[in-house]
């Protein structure tokens, strides 16, 4: 039966993403496992080395860019600070000294870099807490053909006509105290968009028709948190879809648990209960296991997906690591490999199946950013504008090591043979002029 299991869903991501190689759609692109199938990326760039185009983007955002035909798009947020001092705060995330954000869409001409559109789709007075290493745009919004839906955690979200910039419909009406600002992107299947609120006072997964934006269902978490503290039931999570044995799974990570929903009613199908906050690394699945991270505890865990239904038990664990794990960034799925940097700049390369250590290696500065594959290379981008182009291999094997003039929060987007880069100040197609 696993093995049954395991090619459907080998043939399902395969299929997904040969009918989308040329566009990058969303958060760690069309499979949502980082994977691209250009043969031609650049390994080797700099800043006047296969460089297509350099966009400066005005205030700041953490958010990817997403790519569809020949546009692509960022979103980010546009900042004005009270410059009285705050009162000083009992508890709780410190005094904002922001005192009004403007949430803005950015879309540029894919051939050439010229921005097409600049819309600014809200603005919010006395908005929520930030910390200064988050954004109030970190969320990567998605694109299909003709609309871009930007999501800004519950400052708003928000359907634009990409023709037109004209917003279709807007959704600044859900609550959820981010605590330290919101960071889980949205997808989209079929005729529904996802969205994951997971704060410190609210914690739920909402299904919006992307027509109209009206809710269809919302699923409240549920979850038996170990702690009252707020501080520790937040998350940044995108959900992930999966099709097992012909049935969808919406499966959505959260702080304490990970849980899969049926995706057209919320009806909860299974939970993994692994403990951790701040779960920000979006779940794969592959060699019939799924792959998911316990947030700030840093165990990376793959579970055998026949046994996941109902409360999974923890014999469901194939197996386990806590050292060197990624907090912040997605690890990367390759074949029978698994690739990951952790915060502090070690790479690691795991065997998918057994968990066994296969390379580790410091890398320069520290990481955010999520991994991409391409050409049988993976490229991982740090804090200070460095990429480190990595064989996909057994053995550790350095292809290149580039340098940009600013960091990298952002994760890269590859669509056709064109590596898409947000830096914290420009965005960029790295490829041949």
């Amino acid at each position: 039966m696993r093995t049954r299991l395991f090619v459907s869903l080998v043939l399902l991501a395969a299929t997904s993403f040969a009918a989308s190689a040329d566009n990058w759609p969303g958060f760690r692109g069309p499979a949502g496992n980082g994977h691209a199938d250009g043969k031609n990326v650049p390994t080797q760039w700099g800043e006047k080395e296969n460089v297509r185009w350099r966009t400066a983007v005005h205030g700041k955002g953490w958010s990817s860019p997403v790519v569809f035909g020949n546009q692509v798009w960022v979103t980010t947020a546009d900042e004005v600070i009270d410059t009285a001092p705050p009162p000083k705060g009992k508890g709780g995330p410190p005094a904002n000294p922001v005192k009004e954000v403007s949430l803005y869409a950015v879309g540029v001409d894919r051939a050439s870099g010229k921005v097409i559109h600049d819309l600014k789709l809200g603005v919010v007075q006395k908005p929520q807490y930030c910390h200064p290493f988050n954004s109030y745009a970190s969320s990567t919004p998605y694109i299909e053909d003709g609309r871009l839906y930007a999501h800004f955690g519950s400052l708003g979200t928000y359907c634009v006509d990409t023709a037109t910039g004209k917003t279709l419909w807007e959704r600044p009406d859900f609550k959820c105290d981010h605590f330290r600002g919101a960071a889980s992107s949205p997808v989209v299947y079929g005729d529904l968009l996802y969205l994951i609120f997971d704060g410190a006072d609210y914690q739920y997964v909402a299904a919006l028709d992307k027509k109209t934006g009206e809710t269809k269902w919302k699923a409240d978490r549920k979850i038996k948190y170990s702690t009252d503290n707020g501080d520790y039931k937040k998350g940044y999570g995108t959900p992930a879809l999966f099709t097992v044995d012909g049935k969808p799974w919406l499966v959505c990570p959260s702080a304490e648990c990970t849980i899969a929903y049926d995706p057209k009613t919320g009806h909860e199908l299974w939970r993994a209960t692994h403990g951790g906050m701040n779960e920000s690394i979006r779940p794969m699945m592959a060699n019939g296991l799924l792959y998911l991270n316990s947030g700030h505890t840093a165990k990376l865990l793959a579970l055998k997906v026949g046994d996941l239904r109902g409360a999974v038990p923890k014999e469901a664990a194939a197996w386990q690591v806590a050292k060197d794990v990624s907090v912040r960034s997605s690890p990367l799925v390759a074949g029978d490999l698994v690739f990951m940097v952790s915060d502090a700049g070690i790479a690691t390369c795991h065997d998918a199946k057994t968990g066994q250590l296969v390379w580790r290696e410091r890398l320069d500065g520290e990481f955010s950013a999520s991994p991409v594959l391409a050409g049988g290379n993976v490229y991982f981008c740090n804090q200070t504008g460095k990429t480190f182009v990595v064989k996909a291999d057994r053995e550790y094997s350095l292809v290149a090591e580039n340098r940009l003039a600013d960091g990298f929060m952002a994760s890269p987007a590859i669509a056709g043979d064109e590596l898409f880069l947000r830096t914290k100040t420009h965005l960029y197609s790295i490829g041949k002029k």
